[in-house]
């Protein structure tokens, strides 16, 4: 059976962590890194249609060659080739022995920063293979191993390293001539990209939904059929959400104070802000930011 069948027979598209895991919460500043034949006893050279929520994911093929699909198309690929994939877009790939992988998983809280310092559009898939300068193959492959070695030896000061060199790779890519390859996704795929680009720039603003469906050109319906489709809820709690993941870098990364912060969230009322924070993670802004800031100096 085709792959494009295969979705279509499916009720659900199978939603992963990485391959093979559930799907969970992420942290703010969530990065992983690994090959892929470091799941090669799950996956057997064939990885099935499946979805990350809230995460993104780059993919640098080191060796060998295979078949890629992406939503209802198909490629086929030898390396060195690349992916960006974005969350809640449907993938899968069939690879021949010995072709390996570099995949760095980014969730999208911490890609929504990474995103101010990428020359590459976040919210399309991008396949490249065998195009472009053999230099900036070269410099790609550079920054990708770099990225994979601070991962592994996880130094002190890694956490602050890792996302401008993510942001170097993404631009590596687009130097690749990324945009004349991008793939077209279907319509609410699409669309749930533009409402999380927009909720990236204007979260503070506090816009009402209704000026969220005017500025995307859609209706109320469709626009929260893509927000659950694309970020896994709807338009209000996801820009609630983008506040939250706000909050806690700035909890987490400076140190300003929780009133501060309030106001920079887009809560007038830092008493509202509070509560909000309450309800969303079980303790006051303050707590919460003791509990991780001593968690890290444990580590």
């Amino acid at each position: 059976m085709d792959f494009f069948r295969l979705l279509m027979g499916q009720t659900a598209i199978p939603e992963f962590f990485v391959y093979g895991e559930p799907a969970r919460a992420l942290d703010v500043g969530f990065l992983h890194v690994e090959t892929v034949q470091a799941r090669a006893s799950v996956h057997r050279g064939q990885v099935l249609a499946h979805k990350h929520p809230q995460m993104a994911q780059v993919t640098f093929w080191t060796s060998g060659q295979g078949i890629y699909r992406i939503e209802d198309r198909t490629w086929s690929f030898s390396a060195p080739t690349v992916s960006f994939m974005p969350s809640g877009v449907v993938h899968g790939f069939d690879i021949e022995p010995g072709t390996d992988a570099i995949v760095v998983s980014v969730a999208d809280a911490a890609l929504a920063a990474i995103a101010e310092h990428s020359a590459l559009a976040l919210d399309q898939p991008v396949l490249i293979t065998a195009r472009g300068e053999e230099a900036l193959w070269q410099r790609l492959g550079d920054t990708v191993r770099m990225i994979q070695a601070e991962y592994a030896e996880a130094q002190a000061g890694a956490e602050k390293i890792l996302p401008p060199l993510v942001a170097v790779a993404l631009s590596h890519i687009a130097r690749l001539d990324a945009q004349s390859h991008a793939i077209m996704v279907p319509a609410a795929v699409a669309l749930g990209g533009r409402l999380r680009r927009l909720i990236d720039r204007h979260f503070r603003d506090d816009w009402p939904v209704e000026r969220y469906v005017e500025e995307l050109g859609t209706t109320r319906h469709l626009l929260d059929k893509a927000a659950h489709q694309v970020l896994g809820s709807g338009v209000r709690q996801a820009i609630g959400e983008r506040r939250l993941v706000e909050a806690k870098r700035l909890l987490l990364f400076t140190i300003r104070t929780v009133e501060d912060i309030a106001y920079e969230t887009g809560f007038n009322d830092p008493a509202y802000f509070s509560r909000f924070f309450r309800q969303s993670v079980g303790v006051a802004p303050a707590a919460w930011r003791k509990e991780r800031l001593a968690v890290g100096s444990r580590q």
